[in-house]
């Protein structure tokens, strides 16, 4: 249910209303917007339908929410959510790359991977620390050494960095040393996961699950709004259908819905979506065509010594050139790169 508040109320009335919905037992989560202040209630609908909130002083009218997702739509947070991580802004005017490798390759090869993103002009470093492969003989990463060397690469560079958590045992550990966590897509309904990052401070990067409906993406997206943490940026990174030619099939159409439907900023993955290095760079366009505020890409000075996924891992050239490129298509749509 959504509490839509007069134009003119009073922080003593909203902290009244917030005090009624918790003595019912339920959940209020305040939005502030530009014009309105929103406050969606979580909890037993039974008891919803019997109080008479229209009757408490400040509000102005109460709502169903139609969509199953609450906290994610735009029907409860009518102003688009802008996530900052470090000082980088993901969901404003302007566009965002993030870049590095698929992996944490060691303390030297991490810093040098660095200082390539930097140099060709993107604004977030990736790698993994952990691994999660298909295959158990896989490199697995480097754990907690791997997160350390991520932490020498910012203090080296001054780049903000994400890297996948996928232990809900390990997320305070990742939260010391990353600016951001990811959610891969082998997680996005590992709900114990998605519940330990929604208690963090730090930004979370979902991706979508290789098979995933949008509205089973959004539901995870809720999982972790409904535990605090808002700063949750969602990753369309192409899905699994009987295509044998690509890794995955290019999922650019679910943007404009995801923008549609829900307030939180999109970042999407034309490195899996695609997993041939020559269709990377058209894909990530496709996908800020279609909206995206940016891109998150894999990148190596010498992808065929990269350690994992050096098929779809473009190189130091073919990234600024594809920032350039990206560059070029956000002035055309009235927007602009970071």
């Amino acid at each position: 249910m959504l509490i839509v508040l007069k134009p003119d109320v009073t922080q003593e009335e909203i902290d009244h209303i917030v005090s009624k919905i918790r003595s019912l037992k339920l959940e209020p989560y305040v939005s502030r917007g530009v014009h309105r202040t929103i406050i969606t209630i979580i909890g037993d609908e039974d008891v919803l339908r019997e109080q008479p909130f229209e009757a408490i002083a400040g509000v102005e009218s109460v709502k169903p929410i139609l969509r199953p997702f609450k906290l994610v739509s735009r029907e409860t947070h009518p102003d688009r959510t802008v996530v900052r991580v470090g000082d980088v802004e993901i969901g404003a005017n302007k566009i965002v790359v993030i870049a590095g490798p698929c992996a944490v390759e060691g303390e030297k090869e991490v810093i040098a991977h660095a200082q390539m993103v930097k140099k060709a002009g993107a604004q977030i470093f990736r790698a993994g620390a952990y691994k999660p492969r298909t295959s158990p003989y896989s490199f697995q990463g480097f754990g907690e050494k791997g997160l350390k060397y991520l932490a020498k690469a910012r203090e080296e560079t001054g780049l903000p960095v994400v890297t996948e958590v996928i232990d809900p045992r390990d997320v305070a550990l990742v939260e010391e040393y990353a600016d951001m966590l990811q959610i891969g897509t082998r997680n996005m309904q590992n709900f114990n996961l998605l519940k330990e990052v929604g208690k963090s401070k730090k930004p979370v990067l979902l991706k979508r699950g290789m098979s995933a409906t949008i509205n089973e993406f959004l539901m995870s997206a809720e999982y972790i709004l409904s535990q605090g943490n808002r700063n949750i940026i969602l990753c369309p990174r192409g899905i699994r259908t009987f295509e044998d030619v690509t890794r995955n099939t290019l999922d650019a159409g679910v943007v404009p819905v995801i923008k549609d439907w829900s307030h939180l900023p999109v970042i999407a993955d034309p490195s899996h979506a695609m997993g041939i290095k020559a269709y990377v760079p058209a894909a990530a366009m496709a996908y800020v065509a279609a909206g995206a505020d940016g891109i998150i890409v894999e990148a190596h000075p010498n992808p065929e010594d990269a350690i994992s996924d050096g098929q779809q891992t473009i190189d130091s050239a073919q990234l600024v050139s594809l920032i350039e490129r990206l560059g070029k298509l956000a002035r055309a749509m009235d927007r602009d790169i970071a």
